[in-house]
């Protein structure tokens, strides 16, 4: 199959460019102009997509090479781009930057994969001709760069001309206009990235902000115009069968975020009826649930109000000692073990499904992509089955598990983790169902099967 996507990619010489103000400013000021909008985050990033929500009000996606393969990933920008004028793509890190020593995994290697033409934002701050060499390294460090022009982040009116005829007439890379320092428009970061929507106060008149000022700075026609020169997209349909519809409660919460919308998605179209219930605030979880999904998030700032949710905790601790079908990553994992200690060592009480507790360090751990290889028979998968993953937190536990064999691309580097079994999938990995659909089949069957047991 084929369709025909209008797309760019906006991308940057490195993190923190402004790649994510600059994607939030053209999304609104696209709506602004009376286009409709798709957005897309390449790699794993969960917090950049919400943002994206926030200002298209539908979801925005993750396109990851090595989580989904390359097929997945065509699937779900022309599944999802359909009877839209323009998806913008958000890249990840430096445009080159990518697994290990090599390109593999970046927003180049994406780039190239959808043949999507790329703008990079560049923070000009300290050049003037110099700029054009970093310009002319990034178009030519590699064959196919698809590096078509760029756009200049924190420049005033007055020096942009300026800037604008250096680039131009020693590049032939188009400059599609800047954004100025807009002070009341920061988005703020913490240790796993940029704080959620939820928490950034004013967020709505942030985005109209950013929307305004780039209708008036930045060459929105142009860029569509750009995006209208690409060709088709093919791509291969992933194919499901519906099974039996069945309810599935889903952590949705302050605490509780990290969950890929194309993932959730595979879910419901094979069955699944996603119930949100929140940790945080409800008393239990919600009846006749045939099957449970604690994503990641931020569970450490919330250990006290989680900890004091006895019902809530009593009430997990209960469905899933009586067998009901559970998968929890990362902050769900820690939020199952016994306890929390926090970086004054006080200790929090939780689910205590498992012993073991987890705490906070100072710096990543096991951060990355994996390959995940079953080490026995579990929930998800027949051992020696695996599927591909990754791991962002700082946080680390006592008890990590043995159920799964984690492999770092590119490196020799293994170890155990993953408490897995019959009924349960504990762990720091984050998963993508679209990585192998297989594994979402089996939870369904599963919730199933436990389903009937409760009849």
């Amino acid at each position: 199959m084929k369709a025909e996507v209008p797309r760019i990619m906006i991308t940057a010489p490195s993190s923190d460019s402004g790649k994510t103000t600059v994607t939030v400013a053209l999304l609104k000021a696209f709506l602004k102009d009376g286009k409709k909008v798709t957005a897309y985050k390449a790699g794993p990033d969960y917090i950049d997509p919400m943002f994206h929500r926030e200002v298209i009000k539908v979801p925005s996606r993750n396109l990851d090479q090595f989580i989904l393969g390359d097929d997945a990933c065509k699937y779900i920008l022309c599944k999802n781009s359909q009877d839209t004028d323009i998806s913008i793509l958000e890249g990840v890190m430096g445009y080159y930057d990518g697994i290990g020593t090599g390109t593999s995994g970046s927003s180049y290697e994406l780039a190239k994969l959808l043949n999507c033409p790329a703008v990079m934002v560049i923070n000009i701050s300290g050049m003037s001709l110099s700029s054009c060499a970093l310009i002319e390294g990034f178009k030519n460090f590699r064959i196919n760069s698809n590096i078509k022009g760029v756009i200049l982040n924190n420049v005033t009116k007055n020096m942009y001309e300026y800037y604008k005829k250096i680039i131009e007439s020693n590049t032939d890379v188009k400059v599609y206009g800047y954004m100025p320092h807009l002070k009341d428009c920061t988005l703020k970061s913490r240790h796993l990235g940029l704080i959620t929507p939820e928490e950034t106060a004013g967020l709505e008149e942030i985005t109209e902000k950013l929307g305004s000022t780039a209708q008036e700075t930045i060459d929105i026609k142009g860029l569509y115009e750009l995006s209208l020169n690409c060709d088709f997209v093919e791509y291969d349909e992933i194919k499901t069968v519906k099974r039996k519809n069945i309810k599935i409660a889903i952590a949705r919460d302050e605490a509780f975020c990290f969950y890929y919308e194309d993932s959730l998605n595979l879910l419901r179209e094979i069955g699944a009826e996603l119930i949100e219930f929140s940790p945080l605030n409800d008393e239990k979880l919600p009846d006749d649930v045939r099957g449970l999904y604690i994503g990641g998030g931020y569970p450490e700032l919330y250990m006290e109000k989680l900890s004091e949710n006895i019902s809530m905790l009593e009430s997990l601790k209960n469905k899933i000692q009586s067998g009901i079908p559970t998968i929890a990553e990362c902050g769900g994992y820690m939020y199952l073990l016994k306890t929390f200690k926090d970086e004054n060592n006080k200790e929090f009480r939780l689910v205590g499904i498992e012993e073991g507790h987890s705490c906070m360090t100072k710096s990543l751990n096991n951060f990355g992509y994996v390959k995940l290889t079953a080490a026995k028979d579990n929930m998800l998968c027949k051992k020696g089955e695996s599927i591909n993953a990754h791991e962002f937190h700082y946080s680390k536990s006592t008890n990590p598990g043995d159920s799964f064999i984690a492999s770092k691309p590119e490196s020799d580097r293994k170890w155990e983790c993953i408490i897995a079994d019959g009924c349960r999938f504990m762990g720091y990995p984050h998963l993508h169902f679209l990585g192998n659909v297989d594994f979402a089949v089996n939870f369904i069957e599963k919730c199933i099967e436990y389903g009937e047991l409760c009849l």
